[in-house]
C-alpha cells in the first residue's frame, strides 16, 4: 500500500488558517511502500502488541469474548423509513451502533491476544457491514438526491455514521488483510471495495459538495460549520491513508481535507470556547485533535501542529467548563452531566503541553465513593482510532494514578489530591468572542452566563441566561436537550420547550420571547474579573421579537462570596404586557409564609429554593408577584439528569409597569 508523507509547510499553513487556493499543490509529499507512519504494531508483531497493551490485554480479551457468539444485526427497510414516517431515529441507529461496538471489541481483542480466536467474527462483521447498501444514518439520508431515507445505491454520501464505520473497516483491512488473504483474498477485496464505494469515491466527487455541507465548500454566508467538519474529515482521512493506493487521489483528498478543516478552524472562535457546549467538545475540538494527530502521524518528522494558542485553548475549554462531580456548563444542546474520556483529554493535553488538561484527565479517574483513583482503561465503544489512541499514554496515566493512591494510603486524602489536580483552573474565565463567562467564589459556587447570538450551532434561544451551582448541587439550571428526533433539527425546533427562552433563566419582555436567527444577538458585552465582586454585563434587547418594543435591556450579574445580584435595567417604547422574570430550578420552592425543611420561614418578597440539602434565597422586587410552574419530564435523556420534573419560578411585573426601570434580584445561600 502507498502512504503519503506530508510536507510541513503546507500543513502548518492549515493550522495557522492562512491556506489559500494559491497554496494548493500536487507535490505535497513523497510515497512510502509501507504503513510505518501508523504508530501501532502490525498484527503479526506480537512483542509489539504485548508491550503496547501490557496489563490491559485481559481487559480487551474479555470485552471481545462477549461477542464471540454475537449475531450481526440487519437494518430493515422499515427501520430506514421510520425516520421519514415518524421521526424515529433509534430503530435504525441502534442495530448499526451495536454492530460497530461488537466489531471494535473483536478487533481489539484479536490484536491483544493474537491467537486467531476472534478472526472469524471479525470477518463475519466486516463482511456483513461491507454488503450494506449504505453506512449513512437514516436521519441524514434525505441529503441524497432522492431526499428520502432509504439508501439510494446510485448516490453515496458521507455522514458521521458512515465516516466512523469506514474508519473501522479501514482499520480491519490494515491490520488483518494479510491474514484475511490466507482465508480467502476475496474478503480483503470486498472490504476495500466497500470503503472505496462508501467513502473514498463520494469524498472526491465535487457534485457532493452540497450534501457534504460539512466540508464548508457550498455554504451560504452565515451558515455554521460545526463538529461534523473535523469529525468526518478525520475518519475519511484515516480511510484514505490506510486504503487508497492511487497517489493522485490521495493528494487530492489531502488537499481537500486541508481546505475543509481550515474553514472549521477559521469559523470557530479564536478564544477556544465550544459554542455547541461541553457535550460536543469531544466531537468538535476532540475530533480536530484526532485529525491533526492523524496528519501528524502521516508526516516524516516533527510538525508544530499543536503549537497554536487557539488549539490549546480549545482543549482547555473542557476543563474550564467542568463544574463538579460530572456537572458541566450545558449551554446549547448539551446535557448537564457528562462523563469524559480521560485518555482523549490526556492525549490532547500532552500534544499541546497543557498541564491543566493532563491533570483534568487524571481528576476524571477520581472515585469519591471509594476514596481513591480508578485505574485507566482502554477505550472500547465504536471509535477505533480513539480506542487505539487510548493505549498511547495508558502506562504513564497508570503511574500517576498509582502515585496518587499511594499518597492517599500514606495519610493523604482524595480531596487534597483533587484540589491539587484542579489548581490550574482560574476563578474567572472569560471567552470574549463566544461570550461565555465563568465565575467561581470562595463558597464553592460556580456561576456561568452567556451572550452570543441565536444561530450558533445547536443553539437554544438563550442569550443572557445563566446557571449557578453550589459544589455539586444544581441551584439554577439549564434543562439541556432531550432525545434527538426529526423535530429537533427541523423548522419546528423552537417549538420544543427546552429550546425556548421562557424555559431558561431569562425575562419575557413585554410579553415577548427571544427569536432564533443570526440577527438576534447580544450587544455591549462586558466582563470584569477584578475585585471581590466579579461581573458580566450585556444588553439582550436585540435577542427579542420586535413587538417587545425594547430599546435596551441591560442585564448585569455580580458575583461575590455570598451574593449573586442580577440587575435588569430596561427601556421600552410602549407597554403592552407584563414583564416576567423566569428562573429554572430542580429542587423544591418555598414562598412567603411557608417553612423550608431547614426550619426557615419564608418572608415577604422572598422565595427559597432547596435542592439536596442546599438552600438559596431569592429577594425580589416588591411590585412583582410569584408563580411556580412544573414541567413534567418523561424523556429518558432528561430524566436521567433531572428526575421527573423541573420547576420554573416566574416573577411577574404589573401590567402597567413603567417604560423604564430596574428589576433587581439578590440571591444568597441560607
Amino acid at each position: 500500500m502507498k502512504i503519503l508523507k506530508l510536507l510541513s509547510l503546507t500543513f502548518v499553513s492549515v493550522v495557522c488558517c492562512v491556506m489559500t487556493h494559491a497554496q494548493e499543490r500536487t507535490d505535497l509529499g513523497v510515497l512510502s511502500n509501507d504503513d510505518s507512519w501508523l504508530p501501532y504494531p502490525e498484527y503479526s508483531d506480537r512483542q509489539g502488541w504485548e508491550a503496547l497493551v501490557g496489563n490491559h490485554a485481559e481487559f480487551l480479551i474479555k470485552a471481545g469474548e462477549k461477542y464471540l457468539d454475537y449475531t450481526w444485526q440487519s437494518v430493515d427497510a422499515t427501520a430506514y423509513l421510520a425516520y421519514e414516517r415518524t421521526g424515529e431515529r433509534q430503530v435504525m441507529e441502534t442495530p448499526l451502533r451495536e454492530n460497530r461496538v461488537a466489531l471494535n471489541a473483536l478487533m481489539l481483542a484479536e490484536l491483544a491476544e493474537g491467537k486467531g480466536r476472534f478472526l472469524d467474527q471479525v470477518i463475519n462483521g466486516s463482511w456483513h457491514i461491507a454488503h450494506m447498501p449504505s453506512w449513512v444514518l437514516s436521519a441524514h439520508l434525505p441529503r441524497q438526491r432522492t431526499h428520502r431515507t432509504l439508501p439510494d445505491p446510485d448516490h453515496q454520501i458521507i455522514d458521521l455514521g458512515s465516516g466512523a464505520l469506514g474508519a473501522q473497516m479501514a482499520a480491519a483491512y490494515h491490520f488483518f488483510h494479510d491474514t484475511f488473504d490466507k482465508v480467502d483474498p476475496v474478503i480483503s477485496r470486498v472490504i476495500k471495495s466497500s470503503i472505496k464505494k462508501q467513502i473514498l469515491d463520494p469524498y472526491l466527487d465535487p457534485s457532493n459538495y452540497k450534501p457534504h455541507w460539512w466540508l464548508g465548500f457550498d455554504l451560504k454566508p452565515g451558515t455554521v460549520i460545526n463538529n461534523w467538519n473535523p469529525w468526518c474529515n478525520a475518519d475519511v482521512m484515516l480511510c484514505f491513508l490506510l486504503v487508497e493506493d492511487d497517489r493522485e487521489r490521495l493528494l487530492q483528498a489531502v488537499n481537500q481535507s486541508f481546505k475543509s478543516v481550515n474553514l472549521f478552524i477559521g469559523y470557530v472562535k479564536k478564544d477556544g470556547a465550544c459554542e455547541e457546549g461541553p457535550a460536543y467538545w469531544g466531537h468538535a475540538a476532540g475530533k480536530l485533535y484526532d485529525y491533526l494527530q492523524i496528519m501528524d502521524y502521516a508526516h516524516v518528522g516533527q510538525l508544530p501542529l499543536f503549537a497554536q494558542k487557539q488549539i490549546k485553548d480549545m482543549g482547555e475549554y473542557i476543563s474550564r467548563s467542568f463544574v463538579n462531580d460530572g456537572w458541566v456548563v450545558n449551554f446549547a444542546d448539551a446535557t448537564a452531566k457528562l462523563s469524559y474520556s480521560p485518555s482523549l483529554i490526556y492525549n490532547y493535553g500532552k500534544a499541546v503541553s497543557s498541564d491543566e488538561m493532563q491533570d483534568f484527565a487524571i481528576y476524571n479517574l477520581a472515585r469519591k465513593s471509594q476514596g481513591k483513583f480508578a485505574q485507566p482503561r482502554p477505550v472500547l465503544g465504536n471509535d477505533i482510532f480513539r480506542s487505539l489512541e487510548s493505549l498511547k499514554y495508558i502506562n504513564e496515566m497508570t503511574q500517576r494514578v498509582n502515585q496518587l493512591n499511594e499518597q492517599i494510603a500514606s495519610g493523604g486524602s482524595l480531596d487534597q489530591s483533587i484540589a491539587q489536580l484542579r489548581r490550574h483552573v482560574p476563578v474567572f474565565t472569560w471567552y470574549p468572542e463566544t461570550e461565555f463567562c465563568y465565575i467561581k467564589n470562595s463558597k464553592d459556587w460556580f456561576f456561568a452566563a452567556k451572550g452570543g447570538h441565536n444561530n450558533e450551532s445547536h443553539n437554544h434561544n438563550d442569550i443572557g441566561t445563566f446557571i449557578l451551582y453550589k459544589g455539586a448541587v444544581p441551584v439554577f439550571v439549564d434543562a439541556g436537550v432531550g432525545t434527538y428526533t426529526k423535530k429537533t433539527f427541523s423548522k419546528e425546533r423552537y417549538a420544543i420547550w427546552s429550546m425556548q427562552s421562557n424555559w431558561h433563566n431569562l425575562p419575557v419582555i413585554n410579553g415577548m420571547t427571544q427569536k432564533n436567527g443570526r440577527e438576534y444577538e447580544s450587544r455591549s458585552v462586558e466582563a470584569n474579573g477584578k475585585g471581590k465582586a466579579k461581573s458580566f454585563k450585556l444588553d439582550i434587547a436585540g435577542a427579542y421579537e420586535a413587538d417587545a418594543t425594547c430599546v435596551s435591556w441591560t442585564r448585569e450579574y455580580k458575583v461575590s462570596d455570598n451574593l449573586l445580584t442580577i440587575t435588569d435595567e430596561y427601556k421600552l417604547e410602549s407597554r403592552v404586557a407584563a414583564d416576567v422574570e423566569n428562573f429554572l430550578v430542580q429542587g423544591a420552592v418555598y414562598q412567603q409564609g411557608e417553612t423550608a425543611t431547614n426550619g426557615y420561614v419564608v418572608k415577604a418578597n422572598e422565595v427559597v429554593v432547596e435542592n439536596l440539602g442546599v438552600f438559596f434565597r431569592i429577594l425580589y422586587p416588591g411590585n412583582m408577584t410569584v408563580s411556580v410552574d412544573t414541567m413534567s419530564l418523561d424523556d429518558p435523556k432528561l430524566t436521567k439528569v433531572w428526575g421527573t420534573s423541573l420547576r420554573r419560578i416566574s416573577f411577574i411585573s404589573p401590567a402597567s409597569a413603567p417604560l423604564t426601570g430596574k428589576y433587581i434580584f439578590k440571591i444568597s445561600e441560607l
